[in-house]
C-alpha cells in the first residue's frame, strides 16, 4: 500500500490559517478526493475554509487544472470548422442555449454545448430539450462528433469522464453550504469547459434577484476570475454580466421554453431573448474568428431554424411533434388597474419549480409541461381583471404553494421600479 505524500488535515489547517496551498498540495487533495482517500467530511472542511478565506488567482488556476486532470480532455480538432461554446450561470426563463447553438452553427461555427440539468429554481437545458418527443441527452463522444460534423451544433449531457472530481465536489458543496465560494464556482465551471476542448468560450454571468450572484460586483468578480482561467488555459474567453432581476422572455418551464426558443428561431419571440441571443452569438463568432452571415439574418432567413430541426433529429427527436401541455392551468388575475411595478425572477422561478418544472434533489423527475407563463413586463399598464400569468401543472395540488411563491413577486402601482440594463458589463 502506497504512502500518501500529505495528510488531509494538514491541507485543511493550512487554508483555515490563511496560508497559500502549494501546487503539490492542491494536486494531491483533488486527486485523493477523487480516489476516495480524502473523505467527504474532510473535503467539506476544506471547502468551508476556501469559502471563508478565499484563494489567490494562482491557487484557483492550479485547482482548476487539478480538476481537469482528474478526467479526460476532449478535442474537436478533426472538425471541419472552428468551435465556440457558451455557459450561463443560470437564471429564470434562461432558454438562450436552445436558439443560440443552432444560430451560431448557421453562421459557420460549430457549437459543442455540453449541458446540465436543473436544480431548484433554475432550469436545466437537458430537461428542456427532453420535452421534445424522442430526443436523447446521452451521446458517446463519437456520436457527439458525428452530430456536430453533420449539423454544426449538439446539445447533450457531459460524459462522466469529464472532470469527475467536479461532479463529486459539486454534490458535496450543495449539502454543506459552500456553493457561493467564488473559487469553487469558477473552477467547477471552467474545469468542465476547458476539458470540453472548445477553442472559444463566452460566459453569461447572471446578476439580480433571480441569479446565483445577486450583487453585480460579485457577478463581475466571478466573471473576471473565469475569464482569467480560460485565457490562461489557452481558451479565448469573454464574459457578459447580464440582468436576472426580471425573468427572461415570457415563460419558465421546460416545454414552454422550448416553444419560445422555436419562436425566436422562426424570426419572432420576446425582444429580450432575441437581443441576448444575437449578442452572445456575435461574441462567439468574433472569438472563433469566423462568420458566414450575421446572426440576425440567420434568424430572419430560416437557416437557424433549419439547423435546429436537423440537430433535434440527429439526437432522435421529432422537431415537428406537438410539445407536452400540462393538464391544469390557473390564471393569475390583476386585482386592480395601474402599472406593473416589478416582476421578480426569483419568485417566478420558485413558482415554476413548485409546479413541477424543477427538482429539489438530483435525479427527481420533472414535468415537461409545468411552468409559468407571464403576459406583462414591468412598466406595462394593466387593467383590473386582466390575466397577468398562467400557471401550468399536471398536479393541481401544487398550485397553492406556487401562488405563495408569487406573493410579493409582482406589484401594481403608479410607476415601475428601477431595473438593471440587459447587459450590465462586458469582461474580456
Amino acid at each position: 500500500m502506497s504512502v500518501e505524500p500529505f495528510a488531509a488535515v494538514d491541507v485543511i489547517a493550512a487554508k483555515r490559517d490563511h496560508q497559500l496551498l502549494t501546487d503539490a498540495q492542491i494536486d494531491w487533495v483533488v486527486d485523493a478526493y477523487t480516489r476516495g482517500v480524502v473523505a467527504d467530511e474532510q473535503m467539506s472542511a476544506l471547502a468551508m475554509a476556501i469559502l471563508l478565506n478565499g484563494m489567490t488567482r494562482a491557487e484557483i488556476a492550479r485547482w482548476t487544472q487539478a480538476m481537469i486532470n482528474s478526467g479526460e480532455r476532449m478535442s474537436w480538432s478533426r472538425l471541419s470548422r472552428p468551435t465556440a461554446d457558451k455557459h450561463s450561470t443560470g437564471g429564470v426563463g434562461d432558454k438562450i442555449t436552445l436558439p443560440l447553438a443552432p444560430l451560431v452553427a448557421a453562421c459557420g461555427v460549430a457549437v459543442p454545448q455540453l449541458s446540465g440539468r436543473g436544480l431548484g429554481h433554475t432550469g436545466g437545458t437537458l430537461d428542456k430539450m427532453e420535452a421534445i418527443a424522442g430526443w436523447r441527452a446521452a451521446l458517446s463522444n463519437e456520436q457527439m462528433f458525428a452530430v456536430l460534423e453533420s449539423t454544426g451544433a449538439v446539445i447533450c449531457a457531459a460524459g462522466s469522464g469529464l472532470a469527475p472530481a467536479d461532479k463529486k465536489l459539486y454534490a458535496l458543496r450543495d449539502v454543506t453550504g459552500t456553493v457561493p465560494a467564488i473559487p469553487l464556482i469558477a473552477s467547477s465551471i471552467m474545469s468542465k469547459k476547458i476539458a470540453e476542448g472548445t477553442g472559444a468560450l463566452v460566459l453569461d454571468v447572471k446578476t439580480g434577484n433571480g441569479a446565483f450572484m445577486s450583487e453585480p460586483d460579485r457577478a463581475r468578480e466571478l466573471a473576471r476570475t473565469m475569464v482569467d482561467l480560460g485565457q490562461a488555459a489557452g481558451v479565448r474567453t469573454v464574459a457578459l454580466v447580464t440582468a436576472m432581476d426580471v425573468p427572461l422572455g415570457r415563460t419558465a418551464g421546460n416545454a414552454l421554453e422550448v416553444r419560445e426558443a422555436v419562436e425566436v428561431l422562426s424570426g419572432g419571440g420576446p425582444a429580450d431573448v432575441v437581443e441576448l441571443t444575437v449578442l452572445l452569438a456575435e461574441e462567439m463568432l468574433t472569438l472563433a474568428g469566423t462568420r458566414t452571415k450575421h446572426p440576425a439574418d440567420a434568424l430572419r432567413d430560416g437557416s437557424a431554424l433549419e439547423v435546429w430541426k436537423r440537430m433535434v433529429r440527429a439526437q432522435g427527436g421529432d422537431p415537428d411533434a406537438p410539445l407536452p401541455v400540462a393538464g391544469h392551468q390557473h390564471h393569475v388575475i390583476a386585482e386592480r388597474s395601474g402599472v406593473l411595478t416589478h416582476l421578480h425572477a426569483m419568485g417566478i422561478g420558485v413558482a415554476a419549480w413548485r409546479l413541477g418544472a424543477g427538482r429539489a434533489r438530483q435525479g427527481e423527475p420533472v414535468q415537461a409541461g409545468a411552468g409559468v407563463e407571464w403576459f406583462v413586463q414591468p412598466g406595462d399598464l394593466v387593467v383590473e381583471g386582466q390575466t397577468l400569468m398562467t400557471l401550468h401543472t399536471d398536479t393541481p395540488e401544487r398550485i397553492p404553494l406556487a401562488l405563495q411563491a408569487l406573493d410579493g413577486a409582482y406589484g401594481i402601482g403608479t410607476a415601475a421600479h428601477a431595473r438593471l440594463p440587459l447587459i450590465v458589463d462586458r469582461i474580456s
